[in-house]
């Protein structure tokens, strides 16, 4: 088949690498939370801000610096943007007062989310539209493989040396990636022409859009309400020694890795579907994780699936809001990273005072099972659009 031949261009992979990167540096803490919470001498759930904090700062973030870098290349934007990335782990690498970390999370939050908002861009543009699905699962999966290496390697390094030392190896490949994007990334070239604020604005009118950023919200609030404190359910009800919790975080980012390959491929022939299908089935896993008793086997299955599910559907909504926007295709790339982090904040957010509630260790998982539920309304009702406006 003429999509199977089809090649990606390099620069895909090579922006990959760059996603890798953003996703360890954004999913770490969450396997580092005990270490960081004793050496700071603060609540787990407290240690838990700096994924909240990390995820406001690319709310805040994408769309903003979208902005403020319209009219600057792609390439230029890409390497800045990795060279802020840089400076804010070495500050979290030094610093020694919880206020002075946070900052450094959110500023760092801020270059992530530019990143990632011209990376979608520039990957579709350069796969072309039979394929940008495909691509920006790609790109993607830089940020799953980082569940399945990068996570758990950051987590055993910070058992062994530490909690800060996963930062500093971030800050010094961060530094090497700087290198390989002005390599690799080409220019915008002669025909290129910015678009003024006012024309991506434009975009904003589209009701499909905002319909696509709602589902990317749900989706991975739900289940980043739940990966944010998975190591206490892990450790506390279903029996997995803390030498082990590392393990299972490599479950869902293998999951979410293989999802979000074959949820790109799926999205571009049915997107539809494939929204969801993974919904349904996101909502049915996390319920099984507070309903069914603790046992770390049949846990980790869970675990892994979650993952699968969880986050397969992310490449095919970004597509879907990237195509809705029209013309304005940077900040319909920006406001989705905008968009799965806001259910990010908000959803380990009610999932931290969910764990200090009665519900204890099954609280973040309650939590996430009543958010990613929320997520088939929005999937459907595109999918009714669609239907109304093209009979099949």
């Amino acid at each position: 088949m003429e999509a199977r031949a089809a090649r990606l261009p390099l620069v895909v992979h090579v922006l990959a690498l760059g996603t890798f990167l953003m996703g360890t540096t954004e999913f770490v803490v969450a396997g580092l939370l005990p270490e960081i919470s004793g050496d700071l001498h603060v609540s787990v759930a407290r240690a838990g801000l700096l994924i909240t904090v990390f995820a406001v700062g690319m709310i805040v973030g994408a769309p903003l610096m979208a902005m403020l870098t319209l009219r600057l290349p792609r390439r230029l934007t890409l390497v800045l943007a990795l060279g802020f990335f840089a400076a804010g782990h070495v500050v979290v690498a030094l610093g020694s007062g919880f206020a002075l970390l946070l900052a450094a999370r959110f500023l760092t939050a801020l270059a992530t989310g530019a990143f990632w908002a011209v990376a979608n861009v520039v990957a579709a543009r350069a796969a072309g539209p039979a394929a940008s699905s495909r691509a920006l699962g790609v790109v993607g999966s830089g940020a799953m493989l980082a569940n399945v290496v990068g996570v758990p390697l950051g987590a055993f390094a910070g058992q062994l040396l530490g909690w800060r030392g996963p930062f500093w190896a971030l800050a010094v490949l961060a530094v090497a990636a700087m290198g390989l994007i002005a390599r690799h990334v080409p220019d915008d070239g002669p025909g290129h022409r910015p678009l003024s604020v006012r024309s991506e604005l434009s975009g904003l009118r589209s009701g499909r859009l905002w319909l696509a950023l709602a589902a990317c919200a749900t989706t991975t609030g739900g289940v980043l309400a739940t990966y944010s404190y998975i190591a206490p359910l892990l450790t506390d009800r279903a029996g997995f020694q803390a030498g082990l919790v590392p393990l299972a975080l490599a479950g869902f980012g293998a999951g979410a890795l293989v999802g979000f390959l074959v949820g790109g491929r799926l999205g571009d022939s049915r997107p539809h579907a494939t929204t969801i299908g993974a919904a349904g089935a996101t909502t049915v896993l996390l319920l099984a994780l507070c309903l069914l008793p603790g046992h770390p086997p049949s846990t980790g299955v869970l675990v892994a699936l979650l993952g699968l599910t969880g986050l397969g559907a992310n490449p095919v909504l970004i597509s879907l809001a990237v195509r809705f926007a029209g013309r304005a295709a940077t900040l319909g790339s920006a406001l989705t990273v905008s968009a799965f982090n806001l259910g990010t904040a908000v959803g380990s957010w009610i999932a931290g005072l969910a764990l200090d509630s009665a519900l204890g260790v099954t609280g973040p998982a309650a939590v996430g099972t009543a958010i990613a539920a929320l997520t088939l309304v929005p999937t459907t009702a595109i999918a009714l659009v669609r239907g109304r406006r093209t009979p099949s």
